[in-house]
């Protein structure tokens, strides 16, 4: 048989035929380290959402915090839990960072996105407090609204703001 010579138009040269019981692997062991096609799509930044936009982020913002006051409002005024309201304020304000940076995206400036974020979950939480002097004043009680969360749930209502915005602003860096 005449020796195989390599041309340019054979991507791989002829191996010798397999020893019996010779085990070869299919590709050199240096070549997972080769930048592969595959690895270079997945290594590339993701796309920017064509839809994400500032005003689109401050919209998801508020409905999050529409919705949290909600949630205080239920809690604290149905299920009269006063210390838990800690844990929903904190829910609040990571909720309303998560949902300003899924409808923003990068299009908010860095330095303003933590400080509109922990401005919508204060409103959140202020909201919700609102709500909840609403709800005692439908129950039939006669208090103003900071005579009646300062007589009920005292040091807890500055805590609660102090919480959804800290979260927020945190969050949002």
């Amino acid at each position: 048989m005449p020796p195989v010579t390599e041309t340019p138009s054979d991507p791989e040269p002829e191996r010798p035929a397999d020893v019996p019981g010779e085990r070869r692997l299919a590709r050199a062991p240096s070549e997972r380290y080769g930048a592969a096609p595959d690895r270079e799509a997945a290594a590339a930044p993701a796309a920017a959402d064509p839809a994400a936009a500032p005003v689109r982020g401050i919209a998801f913002g508020v409905v999050a915090a529409l919705l949290g006051g909600g949630v205080i409002v239920v809690l604290g005024g149905a299920f009269a839990i006063s210390a838990g309201l800690l844990v929903a304020a904190a829910a609040l304000g990571y909720a309303v960072a998560v949902a300003l940076l899924a409808g923003a995206g990068d299009t908010l400036a860095k330095p303003r996105r933590p400080w509109i974020a922990a401005g919508l979950a204060l409103f959140g939480a202020a909201l919700g407090q609102v709500g909840l002097w609403l709800y005692a004043r439908n129950e039939g009680g006669v208090l103003a609204p900071i005579d009646y969360l300062a007589e009920t749930f005292g040091a807890l209502v500055p805590l609660e703001l102090l919480l959804a915005a800290g979260v927020a602003w945190w969050r949002a860096r």
